[in-house]
């Protein structure tokens, strides 16, 4: 893999998990307490997506990643990037390794690992921007 796209995927993990730091604060501050965990999930699917969506293009563009196997392999470095964040954050809050993979069968969890999965999959399902 060449510098280019790791950096690609660097930098498009590092917008998109600011903005999931901040909307996850949110959710779990005050969203989930008022609706619940799984409509608080779905609820910040949408807006992260969108964000995703925003961010990819520049820095696909930025970083010379043209093919969608580059786009794609810089997306499965922002998600390799992404899991390691969440497992060091849930680490930070107390919950085991396991204990954290093991949320991914609840409901709200499951929507939560679909949400990053399509983040890992934009980069190649939107394709390049031409220059403007």
């Amino acid at each position: 893999m060449t510098g280019r796209i790791a950096a690609a995927g660097a930098a498009y993990f590092a917008i998109v998990f600011i903005a999931g730091f901040l909307f996850g604060t949110l959710r779990t501050l005050w969203l989930t307490p008022w609706i619940g965990p799984l409509a608080a999930v779905a609820a910040e699917l949408p807006p992260m997506l969108a964000i995703a969506y925003a961010a990819s293009a520049p820095i696909m563009r930025r970083f010379a990643v043209g093919t969608r196997a580059e786009r794609l392999a810089a997306g499965l470095v922002a998600f390799i990037l992404l899991m390691a964040a969440e497992f060091a954050l849930a680490a930070a809050f107390g919950i085991p390794p396991a204990a954290y993979a093991a949320s991914w069968l609840t409901a709200p969890g499951a929507l939560g690992l679909l949400g990053q999965v399509l983040f890992a999959l934009v980069p190649a399902l939107r394709g390049p921007r031409p220059a403007q």
